[in-house]
């Protein structure tokens, strides 16, 4: 395959030439795969170790890894043998116009999705959430009381102004590596924290043993278990970014790399997370498990600190995962939109148009729907399930250029058979127990 010129610069303009612009680094790319994958997912994985004990959680999470590692080795090898270099450009070969709007559509709902979500965890962080009887405080609400200055709305709209805004309007991937790199620092030092915070619980008598395997009783089916999949698999979701930071480095072959170490140290920081939080708080853990920072789980001074660290590192986390998921959205809506425009970075008031609005939007989205656990629910099992494993899958089942062995096929028929199955099981379930407590 010959990219096309300034591949790795995907919105300069084409007269620069890929050679006035350094190639993207490794460890810049794992950086950035990491800060992808990680996202929102690592906020509900311990409420997932509730539903299924901690046995079938570690083996969903390991296991779901070695599939997105799959499902992007077949991304990028049918992407390098046609003539794209976007997403949608090798779902556009492989299964014309209408996979290209599919892919589109996708990235977009999930992306829109996740920096919704994104919002979310971060007013919850600053501002608390009142729910269902009870009152969690936020930091800031902690700090200095319920005023109006630190409301859900006026936080995030100062953190939108002033975080989020100046971080958007980078126009290469490989600018937003050292943030992604303090990104994936911060949520190390997240899982760090929570660790010390469950060994000094532990200690103290505080902790509840956790469930090795799911409790099924007559509040919780088999069936019910499912609906723990769409929020691991919306977790591994990244294949979005896979083409704008692939294209970016030097090698095809160092893609591979990066993602392969990316996502196994994810898979570290998800089970970490999923048990420390799950013996700090067991059952009462919450979809955004920030919220229960606002208990004193050790009951000390040093706990009382550490709660604050542990919300605040992961609110910053957050903001610096933003931009990424944000890059990726803002080419595929310009993509969709305006497929016969010149580049998005030629028409500054193109770019900075779909920039605001995209703020915008989630800022609206994120202050009227406050609870991610629906958005988990919903993403993995529609739009994030199709990016990660259903679309490549079908990529290599169609085999358009005729690379794929035999081998290949068999795997990817398992990916989309087990995928479908279990999204389709996940949201008869989640539809069933809501019109079910409905009409209790």
């Amino acid at each position: 395959m010959s990219p096309v010129a300034g591949a790795r610069v995907p919105l300069l303009p084409a007269t620069k030439l890929v050679a006035e612009v350094p190639p993207a680094t490794v460890s810049g790319a794992v950086f950035n795969v990491a800060t992808s994958v990680i996202g929102a997912g690592i906020m509900s994985v311990p409420a997932t170790m509730k539903v299924l004990g901690v046995v079938p959680a570690f083996l969903m999470i390991f296991v779901t890894a070695i599939l997105a590692e799959i499902s992007v080795e077949f991304l990028m090898r049918f992407t390098h043998s046609g003539e794209t270099t976007t997403y949608a450009g090798v779902m556009r070969e492989a299964f014309g116009s209408l996979g290209a709007v599919a892919a589109q559509v996708g990235v977009i709902i999930t992306n829109l999705g996740c920096l919704i979500m994104y919002l979310i965890i971060i007013g919850d962080v600053v501002s608390g959430k009142q729910g269902e009887g009870e009152v969690h405080l936020g930091i800031l609400q902690q700090w200095f009381g319920i005023q109006w200055w630190n409301s859900r709305e006026f936080a995030l709209l100062i953190v939108l102004i002033f975080v989020m805004l100046p971080l958007v309007m980078f126009r290469r991937v490989e600018s937003l590596k050292f943030s992604s790199a303090i990104s994936t620092f911060l949520a190390v030092a997240f899982v760090g924290i929570c660790s010390v915070m469950a060994i000094i619980a532990i200690v103290q008598g505080h902790t509840q043993m956790p469930r090795f395997f799911p409790q099924l009783d007559q509040n919780t089916s088999f069936f019910d278990l499912f609906t723990a999949v769409p929020v691991i698999v919306t977790a591994y979701t990244f294949h979005f970014n896979v083409h704008p930071i692939g294209f970016e480095l030097e090698k095809p072959s160092d893609m591979t790399k990066a993602v392969r170490i990316a996502l196994l140290l994810c898979a570290g920081i998800y089970f970490a997370i999923g048990l420390f939080g799950y013996l700090l708080f067991g059952d009462s853990i919450e979809s955004d498990i920030l919220i229960n920072f606002d208990q004193n789980a050790t009951g000390s001074a040093v706990g009382s600190l550490l709660n604050t660290l542990v919300r605040l590192s992961y609110a910053f986390h957050v903001m610096l995962v933003f931009p990424l998921l944000n890059f990726s959205l803002r080419a595929n809506i310009d993509e969709f939109l305006f497929p016969k425009k010149p580049l998005l970075s030629t028409d500054n008031k193109r770019f900075l148009t779909i920039t605001l609005a995209l703020l915008v939007s989630s800022y609206v989205f994120a202050i009227a729907l406050p609870d991610i656990w629906y958005f988990f629910q919903f993403l993995g099992s529609t739009s994030a399930v199709c990016l990660a494993f259903i679309f490549p899958a079908s990529i290599v089942l169609r085999d358009a250029p005729g690379i794929a062995t035999k081998r290949d096929k068999m795997i990817a028929l398992i990916m989309v058979i087990v995928a479908a199955v279990t999204s389709v099981i996940a949201i008869s379930t989640n539809i069933c127990n809501y019109f079910g407590s409905s009409s209790s």
